[in-house]
């Protein structure tokens, strides 16, 4: 009897550990192995690939002896949920032991190293270029372009820096592969030298995924003969937000403060220690092996448009079947969120989904025929970001969504730029003007400090067009996406939901 449950921080958190001791103790072995990814399943057991879950430990028992149809769901590979996928960079999930080198070389691990090898640097960006990758971070930039960039630089060392600074509101995917597939990770990091001329790679973990940092730690070192003469230093950061901006990250590697570079110089001429850097995240620099072992056409065949490859989708908040989901762009908002992910946990109708993190816009239910795709979420005023998505229910209030947004700004903002420094401090208070109905005398800009301010009320609707005004500021004048990204998620609330910013009492007639 083969007995597997997954080994990775959500499975964890749900208990998996203690069900485990329980198969344990029952006289069975459970291998640890990477997650399949249905997260409201965990802890998922799988016996001979059949799948039980939630499972808990006091059922240990009830599964062994076959009286566990209740947390049966059938064979795990012909699940819906994963049958639907189309698994290129999540391909091993749930099937391998994550720090195992033999199942990694068993399932296709290091094909890509070799082609690449063979091919040499010219070859191995030209098929990076071909198979249309772009950087899965949120830029959507073609990863080859970068690449050609720093390889065609001229200097005496280049380094490659994995941005694994993940801090996306319901987003893991980044976290799934350096917990299920570390080796996969390195691999990728290992072709971008040998096409770039790099021989280290930093990855830049954030403190709060202390597994993924042990698991990375480990693969490092195991892999190390693999991919010598190059080499991979984990470094873990505080985490702050705004470290996941490349300048950011690379001023905190250097031992710096988190704070923004003003580009020129861009990273690739002028990077890490002031050499040419590549700094792709976690899952483009995942889906390169994939490129290289089966070839850009394989890939480049997946998607549509300018959207090549599949997407690590992140299926989260008020959902019945949270998630990650791979599959190739082009499927719509509106099957993700009802087919696949089952709509709302709570039951009650979806109203908004937020794409692309705290900085992503909210989109109603009349555009859940957009396809997920970089070009068709722009033309709408959105981002895919690190493909992550979140799902609110009718009882959402999207004006207070829209302050939270700006509220997170002036939390996290590093300071050095003034749109984004001040700007978001200057949102949240606009923000609550307008849910108060408007400025009346007496409030904060009519007191002496604020000497330049007009001393006069303003109705709701003047604080409105004075916050979109503010948003566009933030969205042209900030330094880097924090700032310039914080305008959507404020300016799609008040384009879609313009009814929550509305103070009935007051109607905006502030006195």
């Amino acid at each position: 009897m083969r007995i597997r449950i997954s080994d990775d921080a959500a499975a964890r958190a749900c208990g998996a550990d203690a069900v485990a001791e329980a198969f344990a103790k029952a006289g069975h072995a459970p291998e640890r192995v990477s997650s399949w990814g249905m997260h409201w399943l965990e802890p998922l057991v799988e016996v001979d690939g059949v799948g039980y879950g939630p499972a808990t430990p006091d059922r240990a028992g009830d599964i062994l002896a076959g009286n566990a149809d209740d947390l049966c769901i059938g064979s795990i590979a012909d699940h819906p949920f994963i049958r639907g996928q189309q698994r290129l960079t999540f391909a091993r999930f749930g099937r391998t032991r994550p720090l195992s080198l033999e199942d990694y070389a068993a399932t296709g691990g290091w094909k890509g190293l070799e082609r690449a090898r063979a091919l040499g640097p010219d070859g191995t960006i030209a098929e990076v270029l071909a198979s249309g990758l772009r950087g899965r971070g949120g830029a959507g930039f073609p990863a080859g372009i970068k690449w050609r960039t720093v390889a065609d630089a001229r200097a005496a060392r280049k380094f490659i820096v994995c941005n694994a600074d993940e801090g996306d509101s319901g987003t893991f995917a980044d976290r799934m592969v350096m917990e299920g597939d570390p080796f996969m990770l390195i691999e990728g990091m290992a072709i971008a030298g040998l096409a770039v001329g790099a021989d280290k790679a930093y990855v830049y973990i954030r403190s709060e995924y202390p597994h993924a940092v042990a698991k990375m730690e480990v693969a490092a070192r195991l892999a190390a003969p693999m991919i010598a003469p190059f080499e991979v230093e984990i470094r873990v950061g505080a985490g702050a937000y705004v470290c996941g901006e490349e300048t950011s990250l690379l001023n905190s590697i250097e031992g710096k403060r988190g704070e923004v570079r003003a580009k020129p110089p861009l990273p690739a001429h002028e990077g890490l220690f002031g050499c040419p850097t590549v700094i792709n995240n976690v899952l483009t620099l995942a889906a390169v092996p994939f490129v290289l072992a089966e070839g850009a056409k394989a890939y480049a065949d997946y998607g549509m448009g300018r959207s090549r490859g599949t997407m690590p989708v992140q299926l989260a908040g008020n959902i019945k079947y949270g998630g990650l989901y791979e599959t190739a762009f082009g499927i719509t908002l509106g099957e993700l969120v009802n087919e696949i992910g089952g709509g709302t946990a709570s039951g009650r109708p979806v109203r908004a989904v937020q794409v692309g993190g705290p900085l992503g816009a909210y989109i109603p239910r009349t555009q859940f025929d957009l396809p997920f795709d970089y070009e068709a979420f722009a033309a709408a005023d959105g981002l895919i970001g690190h493909g992550g998505i979140v799902v609110f229910d009718d009882s959402v209030d999207m004006a207070r969504q829209a302050r939270f947004a700006m509220q997170f700004c002036a939390a996290e903002s590093c300071g050095k730029c003034t749109p984004c420094r001040i700007g978001a401090v200057r949102g949240v208070e606009t923000i609550d003007r307008i849910l108060a109905g408007g400025r009346r005398m007496g409030t904060l800009e009519t007191l002496p400090q604020i000497h330049n301010a007009p001393r006069r009320a303003r109705s709701a609707e003047d604080e409105i067009a004075l916050l979109r005004d503010l948003c566009e500021t933030m969205k042209f004048g900030s330094l880097c996406a924090l700032g310039g990204f914080t305008p959507y998620p404020v300016l799609s609330a008040l384009n879609h939901f313009p009814e929550d910013f509305v103070v009935e009492s007051a109607q905006g007639n502030a006195a």
